[in-house]
């Protein structure tokens, strides 16, 4: 007789169903686990053994065969101890036959027989409620897992002799809640930053329409300080969105607690890192920052000294807001929606933009030349905004704190995306929220200029020579500004502040 117990596999964020399949027949005393386990799901058998032992049970001395259905599908993870561990306690009678009837089970053992947190949970219990199906977790995990559904059943045991007695009628176990992360604080206020009026309203219209900045300054500016405080101006979390992001960061383990927010992920990368653990990948394909901080922005401070082919991997997922990692055994997509956020010194001692200042070492220009040779133009005709942010004077810093702080600018933002996501939903995009990912076929029709703006805009794709890409994000730059006016329709003032972030950028290839 075969026992059989549902649980999941993990293909980026999407749960496949796996059938865990248990056999106790005559033969040899041996424990065999089939079905393409990794090194962590053939552990499981000891850790297995030990968990049923603490438990009073104990393993029959018979042929033990676990199959892990289908068996092409490689298996990863320490989750599959408990759906193991439940097959063969229904194999031999320990709880009853159809106990499990109806329900996926993931979960990792001790060896004390507690069942301890695992990553996935969210995504597992999603597509446990897809199937019409209910979940077995972790304690630890339980309110993670109720935000799947609220219909859904939801058993969340701390050990197994808990789950055993569940089952027998002996110990209810009630449905855990969804659980919401408590505010780590207060988010950094755009009041604390003096001067830099002109990189604060260069801000307000990346978060208004997602764009992606680029800020050039020399050390000290207040770059860094500035892109801390933009989650302060960005509006929460939609449901989608916010499913979308609990998803990932359940796959990652970094739900604390099982607990969701609604604050949009801000991850600041240090320079050093890989190409793995940016784009994503790794032994087991795992998700990288793009994809952590999806629906959020991705801070790249000191963008040139970040790995040259690192930089130019962010190009695709840039495009086309998901990543794509291949491997010899299968191919994993997460998505990675992103907005990114770099600041840079204009020369590797910084000061090359300084009234008076001459480089030791050779002249100002090759000096900027070559550190801004290493971010590839490809790469660069991705940024919607680039601005210089001048050196803060001593008399910027002895002023008082500006009135206007982020809490008036996030109101603004807020409308102006409103207004966006009325304008795509209206369009039937409803996955689409923003101007910076509105599809270039739509522009015409969402971002028409008037005559003198259009004059203006073929004017300056000659002048700047800009890509079609360059044009596109031109177009949707404008978009914003309007949007944050309030105005339907797209003026040559619009275009022209647009273009002026845009003639920057232009520059640069030309000086790398």
């Amino acid at each position: 007789m075969v026992t059989r117990v549902a649980t999941v596999a993990f293909e980026g964020i999407e749960a496949r169903a796996v059938d865990v399949q248990v056999q106790i027949a005559p033969g040899n005393v041996v424990f065999t686990l089939v079905g393409l386990p990794d090194k962590a799901v053939a552990e499981s058998r000891e850790r297995v053994r030990a968990a049923l032992i603490a438990s009073g049970l104990a393993l029959p001395a018979k042929r033990i065969t676990v199959n892990l259905a289908p068996a092409d599908l490689p298996k990863e993870g320490s989750h599959y101890d408990l759906p193991i561990a439940l097959g063969i306690m229904g194999a031999i009678g320990a709880i009853p036959e159809d106990a499990l009837e109806g329900f996926t089970v993931l979960g990792e053992l001790a060896l004390d027989g507690t069942i301890t947190p695992v990553s996935g949970v969210l995504p597992a219990a999603i597509g446990a409620n897809g199937r019409g199906q209910g979940l077995i977790c972790p304690a630890a995990c339980g309110a993670e897992a109720a935000w799947a559904s609220r219909d859904s059943t939801i058993i969340a045991p701390r050990s197994l002799i808990q789950l055993a007695n569940h089952f027998k009628g002996t110990q209810v176990l009630a449905r855990p809640e969804p659980a919401v992360a408590k505010p780590a604080g207060p988010l950094p206020d755009l009041r604390d930053i003096k001067g830099q009026e002109t990189a604060k309203r260069a801000l307000e219209i990346a978060a208004a329409g997602g764009h992606n900045m680029l800020m050039s300054g020399p050390p000290g500016a207040g770059k860094s300080m500035l892109a801390q405080r933009l989650p302060s101006i960005l509006p929460p979390l939609g449901p989608r969105e916010l499913l979308e992001v609990s998803m990932i960061h359940s796959v990652a383990g970094l739900l604390a607690d099982g607990a969701l927010t609604d604050r949009r992920p801000f991850r600041a990368p240090h320079h050093s890192a890989s190409m793995a653990a940016l784009v994503g990948g790794g032994l087991h394909a795992r998700p990288g920052e793009v994809s952590l901080a999806h629906n959020g922005v991705l801070f790249l401070d000191e963008l040139p000294e970040f790995q040259p082919q690192v930089l130019d991997g962010l190009r695709q997922p840039l495009e086309t807001g998901e990543v794509l990692i291949s491997r010899a055994n299968h191919r994993v997509t997460y998505p990675a929606r992103f907005q990114l956020i770099a600041a840079m010194n204009p020369c590797r001692c910084g000061r090359a933009t300084e009234p008076g200042y001459a480089c030791r070492r050779q002249p100002n220009e090759r000096c900027m030349a070559q550190y801004q040779a290493r971010l590839s133009g490809p790469f660069i005709d991705r940024i919607d905004i680039l601005i210089d942010v001048p050196a803060v004077t001593a008399a910027d810093l002895i002023l008082p704190a500006s009135a206007e702080g982020s809490a008036e600018v996030a109101r603004r933002v807020a409308a102006a995306r409103d207004i966006q996501r009325a304008r795509y939903a209206a369009l039937g995009l409803e996955t689409v929220t923003t101007n910076a990912a509105c599809p270039a076929a739509l522009l015409d029709e969402v971002a028409r200029p008037d005559a003198q703006g259009l004059a203006l805009l073929r004017q300056a794709a000659e002048s700047m020579r800009l890509t079609a890409r360059g044009y596109h994000r031109v177009l949707k730059l404008a978009r914003t500004l309007a949007d944050l006016d309030g105005d339907a329709y797209l003026s040559h003032v619009h275009l022209a502040e647009a273009l002026s972030y845009r003639s920057a950028i232009d520059r640069l290839p030309v000086a790398a």
